[in-house]
């Protein structure tokens, strides 16, 4: 007893020293964003800073409604994205897990095979742009690279065969019910584990994704994302610092630029909303993680 004692302690320090380092810095970015930049830049950053300051927030979102328009378009495009990705992912997975499908191999080497290679920038872009034609629209952030991962569909493969037994499947057929309704009644409410694993994947793939909007959203900036807004301004904010010697009375108006602390409030404003969402999904999370990856 004393030896298992000893272990779950040494386990316990062990996992909160990983939780603190994980957590920490978190928390320093946020106080960091809360500091004022003057002090931000004569002290460094701190846990405790002595003088407490909004003005980041408020230069961020003091463009008029950009800032808010940008988190709709981000909240549309995470939604929409997380039901397409594990629709299609989830329609896929199940049909490779059936052993008698015709042609399982070959699909699954397919699915494989993309994870290892791609086409790459050069054709992906011409593909996109000249034969697909959505450059500049709203499925330029929505299509390219992120409706489907192969990561994602061997991982919930993995769930089906491992996790749902062919006994309740077997005992589905014999009442009678098709493969789409044994699908929707037995496989679905079974799997919300890897559901929500895989939704949240999905999920955070595409609010952070700011990718596709640099490459292909170059005219239309109604539809930037909050990444892609975030990394204008900062981008915006670094020219100004880079060329204030060339621009007359550069100095004051960089004066009123938090360049310390904005950087820190830009993070915030990025993942605050993952942060808010993942204790909801944190226990199917680990669960279909641990399911999931038991055997291929």
């Amino acid at each position: 007893m004393r030896s298992d004692t000893k272990f779950q302690i040494l386990s316990h320090v062990i996992l909160i020293i990983l939780s603190l380092l994980a957590i920490l810095p978190m928390i320093l970015m946020f106080t960091s964003s809360l500091t004022d930049n003057s002090e931000l830049i004569a002290s460094g950053y701190s846990y405790f800073p002595k003088k407490w300051s909004l003005y980041a927030y408020e230069y961020i979102f003091k463009t008029g409604n950009s800032v808010i328009h940008a988190y709709g378009i981000s909240i549309l495009l995470t939604a929409v994205g997380t039901a397409c990705a594990l629709t299609i992912t989830t329609l896929l997975a199940y049909a490779i897990s059936k052993k008698e499908l015709p042609g399982r191999g070959v699909i699954t080497f397919l699915v494989v095979f993309s994870m290892l290679f791609n086409g790459g920038l050069v054709p992906t872009y011409i593909i996109y742009t000249n034969v697909l034609n959505i450059k500049n629209s709203f499925l330029a952030l929505l299509i390219p690279g992120l409706l489907m991962n192969g990561f994602n569909v061997m991982l919930m493969k993995s769930y089906f065969v491992s996790s749902i037994p062919e006994e309740i499947l077997d005992a589905a057929y014999i009442d009678g019910a098709g493969e789409v309704k044994t699908f929707l009644s037995v496989v679905v409410p079974l799997s919300k584990p890897i559901l929500a694993t895989v939704a949240l994947f999905a999920g955070i793939g595409y609010w952070n994704d700011w990718m596709n909007g640099y490459i292909y959203i170059t005219k239309r900036t109604d539809l930037y994302s909050v990444q892609n807004l975030l990394n204008r301004m900062m981008q915006n904010i670094q020219y100004l610092s880079q060329s204030s010697s060339n621009v007359q009375n550069a100095n004051v108006g960089l004066s009123a630029i938090p360049m310390a602390s904005v950087r820190m409030a830009m993070a915030t404003v990025g993942i605050l909303p993952i942060i808010i969402a993942y204790p909801f999904v944190q226990k199917h999370f680990v669960k279909g993680i641990t399911l999931g990856g038991v055997k291929g």
